[in-house]
């Protein structure tokens, strides 16, 4: 068991609540994207089957277990075709941001149904639902603001992409390659401790307090 713990970022005891996490997770991240893009008018993401909740199509094995090893990963990206779009800049970024903002419903829910059951008394004692949810809320609020972050191939990337004048748009679709290989040194290199860690040690603990106040002064 220490052999295969010394390879997770996460306790083997919490290795099904984080499974369960990211099949929930990934899957309304993608189909997200993939509903948004449909309703803009492009039909590939259902011609290729990807719009749907099962987990199964959108779940990336690599991405998946390069989370629970590294503490980051992904899906299967959805393929959107812009020229569907009649305003292509603002489908664009309404169909980036969509996966993101499911993650961070995905919290809210979490973060309501963990308040409702409290004040009901249903969470004493039951660490079992209490360590989901928990489990549930930390990585969907991490996917929500590491998602948001303007390096590509994240959806932030593509938001400010879609942003940007004409001139520096095509400037920045030249240099996305590089800068998808920048963005992995920040990742697995220590240099993250000091770009995208400050980042997540202020933005993602006050979005918490923020609905952990809310949900507090509604059911206590």
């Amino acid at each position: 068991m220490d052999t295969i713990q010394s390879f997770l970022k996460y306790p083997l005891e919490e290795i099904p609540y984080v499974v369960i996490t990211l099949m929930i997770a990934f899957t309304l991240h993608e189909y997200a994207h993939a509903i948004v893009a449909y309703k803009f008018g492009d039909p590939t993401a259902k011609k290729q089957g990807r719009l749907t909740l099962n987990p199964a199509v959108h779940l990336d094995p690599l991405g998946t277990i390069l989370l629970l090893i590294a503490g980051f990963g992904w899906a299967r990206p959805v393929p959107v075709n812009r020229m569907y779009f009649k305003r292509p800049r603002l489908a664009g970024i309404l169909v980036s941001i969509a996966g993101p903002i499911s993650n961070l419903l995905i919290a809210v829910v979490g973060f309501a149904v963990f308040y409702g059951l409290a004040a009901a008394g249903v969470l004493q004692d039951n660490e079992y639902v209490i360590k989901f949810l928990q489990t549930l809320i930390e990585i969907n609020l991490v996917l929500f603001v590491f998602n948001l972050l303007p390096f590509p191939p994240l959806d932030g990337y593509r938001v400010l992409e879609d942003l940007a004048p004409d001139h520096i748009r095509h400037s920045m679709m030249k240099l996305e390659m590089y800068g998808s290989l920048i963005f992995l040194v920040i990742v697995i290199t220590p240099i993250g401790d000091y770009i995208i860690n400050p980042i997540f040690y202020t933005v993602i603990p006050a979005i918490a307090n923020g609905l952990g106040s809310f949900f507090s002064s509604i059911f206590f």
